[in-house]
């Protein structure tokens, strides 16, 4: 147990004195999925003092090709994954304390959290919670680590509050593509590059390291051999209203959140994004296809899944026929549309 650091104290960046620092740190990772598993088991093995994850799914058959934490008895018995991990994580560092909540992220849970967390990682798939944490950030200085990956792509930026530009100066509206891994896909080593990007920059700036914290926008496609990163230094925007002089965090507000409602006699929850969304129905037809049959018209689409029907407005409205229970729907949702 003595030595159990070594080869992470002989790395001169992080020495001894660095390795106390990460004793003190606590960090909060949303999601551990595959992106959120992967940076939960390395920081753990760093030997941070204290973990806390937030994930409102169970295990699955699919998710076991890419998230690492989880074992195929998981899968059968449809676990909990911060349930599943925080068991894995104890077993690999048990002077760790990790506090795992089942929940849908929101703003009011997420409040009750942050105190005293020295950083946030983002294992989610969705730009709903990711501008939720990035007007969280901002707000309380909490510094924080995008990332996200689909197909062989992915992506990751750090982002500090007063130093760098948030995630709302980068996208001035959230994307919607419709594309999520249920759609078109991910390979594992995607995942696992953004993972160690990450949990790269959070030691970085965990130890106090701020110089070699990178400052660039990374993206690379591992199957296309692309590799880029973007200068973003000087989008940083006066008018912002997550980090501008006069910030607003609009984010944390009830009329910019996804909305869900359960539509009253018709066994249906109706999702509703804090915008409309001009969906590109062609596209998301051939997208959602391998998922059963589609029918489409000018002005909507309808999935008829074996155990469910979606329907798809083009303002972004989503009805989920034959479900009544508002977190499976929304977990479609998100499976789905991203």
């Amino acid at each position: 147990m003595h030595n159990r650091y070594s080869r992470q104290q002989l790395f001169s960046p992080i020495g001894e004195k660095g390795q106390q620092l990460l004793k003190q740190k606590h960090v909060l990772i949303i999601g551990v999925g595959a992106l959120g598993s992967a940076s939960a088991e390395t920081l753990v093995r760093a030997g941070i003092k204290k973990l806390t994850i937030i994930d409102r799914d169970y295990v699955e058959w699919s998710n076991l090709q890419r998230q690492q934490l989880y074992t195929e008895q998981d899968a059968e018995e449809k676990v909990p994954k911060v349930v599943a991990a925080k068991e894995r994580l104890q077993s690999i560092n048990s002077a760790v304390e990790i506090n795992e909540f089942i929940l849908d992220a929101s703003t009011e849970r997420l409040l009750e959290m942050i105190e005293a967390v020295d950083i946030m990682l983002d294992g989610t798939d969705n730009f709903d919670v990711r501008f939720m944490m990035n007007d969280l950030a901002q707000k309380y200085k909490i510094p924080w680590v995008y990332g996200s990956c689909i197909g062989s792509y992915g992506a990751t930026y750090t982002i500090v509050p007063g130093k760098t530009p948030c995630l709302h100066c980068l996208l001035k509206v959230m994307p919607n593509t419709g594309m999520t891994c249920d759609t078109v896909g991910i390979i594992s080593p995607a995942v696992q590059i953004v993972a160690a990007y990450q949990v790269a920059e959070a030691l970085k700036l965990l130890v106090g390291d701020e110089n070699a914290r990178r400052e660039s926008y990374l993206t690379f496609d591992v199957w296309q051999n692309q590799h880029y990163e973007i200068n973003v230094g000087k989008m940083r925007r006066t008018d912002c209203p997550s980090c501008g002089q006069n910030p607003t965090y609009p984010y944390l507000s009830y009329e910019n959140q996804t909305k869900s409602e359960i539509l009253c006699g018709r066994d249906a929850i109706q999702i509703r994004p804090p915008k409309p969304v001009e969906y590109n129905l062609d596209q998301l037809a051939i997208q959602l296809r391998p998922y059963g049959e589609i029918q489409k018209n000018p002005y909507l689409l309808s999935l008829q899944a074996p155990d469910y029907r979606l329907v798809i407005f083009r303002d972004g409205r989503v009805v989920i026929h034959g479900i009544q229970d508002i977190q499976e729907a929304k977990s479609i949702y998100y499976r789905l549309l991203g």
